[in-house]
């Protein structure tokens, strides 16, 4: 097993300031890492975790580090890891495996790597980790935490054919992550990187969201906050029906191509965009995504459209169709707010990697009990997180009396 594998080791001090600026943001994790190094309660375990390499992940790690655990890191994307981030982390002792501009086999040396570390729990964005340990056969596993919903989605249907192996919590479902991380820090970052990437202007033009889950809500209310109009593509009717009452335009993606002057996917799903809607978009419209996998626009199809094709600048790639349209997909269709930006805030990744830190936790103290399935967040976890986070707001919430615990415990109040 190598000590690590990234782009350069001299960028360690440049990545470990950037580190320690994002740990005084996160105040309910360096809470729980307080607690975590008096405890140990991670002591001997060991964990291959396969996420984003950014600076609020490497304060998880430090983290769970603190607490006892033997960790291997590596990239759950191959254009998300930030490489001054890696080698700090490498300079801290810490096994990490990933560099930027990854190709395919390169991805999965790096999380092959990762995993000779014979790991006891595994830490997933997208359940690349435990989609190898099953081809493998890994043994020996006592479970794992999956980040986001494209992984969920996976394991779910692993579960459902009855081929989970071991038991793995959803952290991507706790009210905490989805509602805050997906919403806030997917609308935002998401914006970040459309604009870092192209400088778009927002204001005027209208802006296709395809998929109205959290992570579309918070894109398309962003967006609308800077000025655009827009359009909502879902094929789920409840949350098409939502996006209406929010007050926005809602359709089919077929008739949404045809006027869109920017594309972003968050649907979770394959070729949300693909050769018919090509067809028919605008000149000069430009393609980005924030799902997980670069399979929400079916690039294939794109690139059989084209008559030529250019990098016009870094991320940004130009299609040029028969007819002399020009499309622009950004970042190869990978996720944009992390090949093009920062990735989420700090402050919303503070809760999310909260959760991550207490079900690793979970695990490792239940796991006994646990069946092979895939398994909601704990409520009181989610709650601690929810409350820690709002007293390191300096926020006080309303507290009930016994009488009002009572009656909302109670049948016999009537009219």
């Amino acid at each position: 097993m190598k000590d690590f594998i990234v782009k350069d080791i001299n960028l360690a001090e440049v990545g470990k300031k950037r580190v320690e600026w994002a740990r005084r943001q996160m105040p309910v994790l360096q809470i729980i890492r307080d607690r975590y190094e008096k405890e140990k309660p991670l002591d001997g375990i060991k964990i291959t975790a396969c996420l984003h390499v950014t600076v609020e992940t490497a304060n998880l790690i430090h983290t769970l580090h603190t607490g006892g655990a033997k960790i291997a890191l590596t990239g759950s994307n191959p254009l998300s890891t930030q490489d001054d981030v890696a080698a700090a982390l490498a300079a801290d002792g810490i096994n990490v495996y990933a560099f930027r501009g990854e190709n395919e086999t390169e991805y999965y040396e790096c999380l092959d790597e990762a995993l000779k570390i014979r790991p006891d729990v595994t830490l997933d964005d997208g359940a690349d980790t435990i989609a190898r340990v099953h081809e493998k056969g890994i043994e020996g596993i006592m479970g794992g935490c999956e980040e986001t919903t494209t992984g969920v989605i996976r394991l779910r249907a692993l579960s459902a054919e009855g081929r989970l192996r071991f038991p793995v919590i959803a952290v991507n479902d706790a009210e905490t992550k989805m509602m805050f991380d997906n919403r806030y820090g997917t609308g935002q970052s998401t914006l970040h990187g459309i604009m870092n990437a192209t400088n778009f202007l927002f204001a005027g033009k209208t802006v296709v969201v395809v998929g109205y889950g959290w992570c579309g809500r918070g894109v398309a209310l962003r967006a609308k906050g800077l000025g655009s109009r827009i359009v909502v593509v879902e094929a789920n009717p409840r949350k098409a029906l939502e996006a209406v009452m929010d007050g926005y335009r809602v359709m089919p993606m077929r008739e949404a191509a045809k006027i869109g002057d920017l594309f972003i996917t968050v649907t979770g799903d394959i070729s949300a965009i693909r050769r018919e809607h090509f067809e028919v978009m605008q000149d000069g419209a430009l393609i980005a995504n924030s799902g997980h996998f670069n399979v929400e626009i079916n690039i294939p199809e794109l690139e059989d459209l084209a008559i030529e094709t250019n990098e016009v600048k870094e991320d940004v790639v130009e299609y040029v169709m028969r007819d002399g349209r020009r499309l622009y997909l950004l970042a190869e269709g990978r996720l944009v707010n992390l090949a093009c930006a920062f990735g989420h805030p700090p402050e919303v990744m503070d809760m999310s990697f909260a959760n991550q830190a207490l079900c690793v936790r979970h695990i490792v103290e239940n796991h006994e009990k646990l069946r092979n399935e895939v398994y909601s967040v704990p409520k009181p976890i989610d709650e601690e997180v929810a409350r820690l986070k709002l007293e390191s707001l300096g926020v006080e919430v309303e507290e009930l009396t016994e009488e009002q615990k009572k009656y909302l415990s109670s049948w016999d109040f009537g009219t």
